[in-house]
């Protein structure tokens, strides 16, 4: 190398090195990333949806500060705000990420068809972003959101908090260990149902949109409600609690239930993307999801795993096993059976209380020893691990986007009542053209990702 050669290489090492340094004197949130917490401080968190499920969520955060909490219904909300009378209240979350720079994490619990807009919107402001299950309304928001969480490098989670217990991790070690042999075939189910059409016993019965137009609540902003779906006049059978069994809003048993049961099945037998998915369903209509459905997987051959046929069943319950004991019960509300070639696991709705069926053969058998790291503290405060460290949560985006977008191939088989045949490279599915457009939904004017 020349004597200039040597002396330039070594003017661009410094300017380099110096662009580095100055760098790191600039505090990361005015980069546009996420803010860097010591572990000893507290963390700042927005809750968007707070209503419902993330007054739950937040009820877990408290070690940390509840700064700000948004909601598009101020009545049914309100019970949460008087419980945090610091944190400032917003209706549009657009306008709280606007606002409010002293947000380090946002916690998204809104119903199912606005999580990935907020989701979307929070990564790309430099928030770590904590999302209720199911990731997303449609497969390929669920594909956008790990690739914008991979982008802007903030701590995600899912919020499925089967993931962070001790079922999921017994599970995994003992298939890894081969107790039960090898797995060709998985049953997994919820068993309520959405009859009337509402949850388990909600007060909702429409199957057809109502043609009531009842005056919207005063406290209600329903524009902000509707988002990103078509709209529609405000009626009681959407909100509060009865969205999750309309398409144009919830992702039915599958995206809620699916979400959790599914997750310990996909971790313990490293399960990707399936090449086809078929489904028979029962009550289905276009605008609800069905009463009952069975839907079956395929999944291809994996490392160190064989193909594996899954079949999820809502509403109802599969076969009951030979293995299982007259007179035992089944878990409650849904669970999953793991079948061996040498036993078979039986599990929760969560993957708790994992047993080996009978239980004879479960005393007989030779567990291995606990090898995985397990969750201290429930699954939102390992978020907050995660945003605190820099190491990934568990569910985090990379691992929750293709969980949710099984699930929702399912939706869409229901939707199609057949098989579909998925290229999931392309994102496409290949056999049923039509069917594409439940893979990436239209989005109304304004609201897109």
């Amino acid at each position: 190398m020349s004597r200039i050669a040597r002396r330039d290489l070594f003017k661009s090492t410094l300017t380099a090195a110096g662009a580095v340094a100055a760098a790191t004197l600039v505090p990361r949130h005015v980069l546009g990333g996420p803010r860097q917490i010591p572990p000893s401080e507290k963390m700042n968190i927005a809750g968007v949806g707070v209503g419902g499920m993330g007054a739950a969520n937040l009820a877990q955060l408290e070690s940390e500060n509840i700064v700000a909490l948004c909601d598009v219904d101020l009545d049914y909300a309100a019970h949460t705000i008087k419980k945090y009378p610091k944190a400032k209240v917003y209706v549009d979350f657009r306008e709280m990420l606007d606002r409010q720079k002293d947000i380090d994490g946002v916690v998204v619990a809104t119903p199912d068809h606005t999580h990935a807009v907020v989701s979307a919107a929070a990564m790309r402001s430099g928030k770590h972003v904590y999302c209720q299950k199911p990731l997303t309304h449609d497969v390929y928001e669920a594909r956008m959101l790990a690739k914008i969480a991979n982008e802007t490098k903030v701590a995600t989670q899912m919020g499925i908090q089967g993931h962070s217990m001790e079922g999921i991790r017994l599970i995994t070690e003992w298939v890894a260990a081969g107790v039960i042999g090898q797995v060709r075939e998985v049953d997994a189910w919820c068993s309520l149902t959405y009859y009337p059409w509402g949850h388990a016993g909600w007060s909702s019965s429409w199957s057809e949109r109502p043609k009531e137009t009842p005056p919207v609540p005063p406290k209600l902003q329903w524009d902000l409600w509707i988002g990103p779906a078509p709209m529609r006049p405000y009626h009681r059978a959407y909100h509060p609690l009865t969205w999750r069994c309309w398409w144009d809003f919830g992702c039915g048993m599958m995206g809620d239930r699916g979400a959790h049961t599914l997750d310990p099945v996909v971790t313990a037998l490293k399960l990707g993307p399936p090449t086809s998915v078929d489904a028979t369903s029962c009550g289905n209509t276009a605008e609800v999801h069905p009463l009952s459905a069975i839907v079956t997987f395929q999944f291809p051959a994996r490392e160190g795993f064989p193909p594996l046929k899954l079949t999820w069943y809502e509403g109802t319950r599969p076969p009951r096993p030979a293995e299982l004991e007259d007179g035992r019960q089944w878990p409650a509300e849904g669970g999953v059976l793991i079948k061996g070639t040498q036993g078979i696991i039986m599990a929760g709705v969560y993957g708790d209380s994992p047993r080996i069926i009978p239980e004879s053969k479960m005393r007989e058998a030779k567990l291995p020893e606990k090898t995985i790291p397990r969750v201290k503290g429930s699954h939102e405060m390992d978020w907050v691990r995660a945003c605190k460290t820099g190491q990934p949560a568990g569910a985090d985006f990379a691992y929750a986007g293709p969980l949710t977008e099984t699930c929702l191939l399912g939706n869409i088989a229901k939707r199609v009542d057949a098989r579909i045949e998925w290229d999931s490279a392309n994102l496409k599915i290949t056999n049923l053209p039509d069917a594409n457009k439940h893979v990436r939904t239209e989005y109304r004017k304004g609201w897109e990702l």
